[in-house]
């Protein structure tokens, strides 16, 4: 643990274990309430961000994917559990885990962590659409790939 509060030593072993990915956040002014609380729907900021970091991570930036695959990915469902409020200018860890991949839809854990005390645990599941008519379509198959080296089976 270095004196940001964030644990070096996970993000390292997220590195080497391609089935987590951590994604370090910052807690500004901006995020908090007037008692210096993340205000509960910046945790979803969050997790998109780690969400996109991961898609980067592994070779797809989203702009790329809509222009030259013609989907994006948008949020289906999601269940959420506040375990612990985060503050003004706490080192989080996002962290997240693909755990499930169906033919046009993904599944997601994630939790957000500081100083490995989980403060949030979620599950998501992303649809595919396509861009034109924003309807569900197949994960392309290079992303597919991707995504299935990253799931723990």
């Amino acid at each position: 643990m270095n004196k940001s509060g964030l644990n070096q030593s996970a993000l390292k072993e997220s590195a080497l274990n391609r089935s987590l990915f951590v994604w370090p956040i910052r807690v500004y002014y901006e995020d908090t309430d007037s008692g210096g609380v993340v205000y509960h729907a910046n945790y979803l900021n969050f997790m998109e961000r780690a969400r996109t970091e991961w898609l980067r991570a592994l070779g797809f930036e989203q702009t790329e994917l809509k222009t030259a695959l013609g989907i994006i990915f948008v949020v289906h469902s999601m269940a959420l559990s506040f375990k612990s409020p985060a503050h003004f200018n706490d080192m989080l860890a996002v962290n997240n885990q693909c755990i499930k991949m169906g033919h046009g839809s993904m599944e997601f854990l994630q939790t957000i962590t500081r100083n490995e005390q989980v403060l949030l645990e979620a599950t998501v599941k992303l649809a595919c659409v396509d861009t034109i008519n924003f309807r569900p379509t197949s994960i392309p198959n290079t992303v597919k790939q991707a995504v299935s080296t990253t799931i723990d089976e």
